[in-house]
């Protein structure tokens, strides 16, 4: 009876291959496989807008005025933030844009 219970013991919580490790490689891949799933969806996207740009060079403009706030001579911009926290992420640290 000692035998069978160190052997169940080594099985299943001691050794490298034991049911425990299973356990958490198991769970640790569907992390990864999600973690996957949720790259290849940025990716599609990047390669996307990457492609509208290569095809139409008014998307590089376009996208240069809503992400970098960057405008032509003589322009004002406007930027319009609802809260505070949004102040640190979003706002131009050029001091020419306001």
């Amino acid at each position: 009876m000692v035998v069978i219970f160190f052997i169940v013991l080594i099985v299943g919580f001691i050794d490298d291959n034991s049911f425990m490790h299973r356990f958490d490689r198991r769970s640790r891949m569907s992390q990864l496989r999600r973690e996957i799933e949720t790259y290849k969806a940025q990716y599609e996207t990047a390669d996307c807008c990457l492609r509208e740009m290569d095809a139409n060079p008014k998307a590089i403009e376009k996208m240069a005025r809503e992400r970098y706030f960057m405008k032509r001579p003589g322009e004002d911009v406007f930027v319009i933030i609802d809260s505070e926290d949004d102040v640190s992420e979003t706002a131009p640290t050029d001091s020419s844009v306001r």
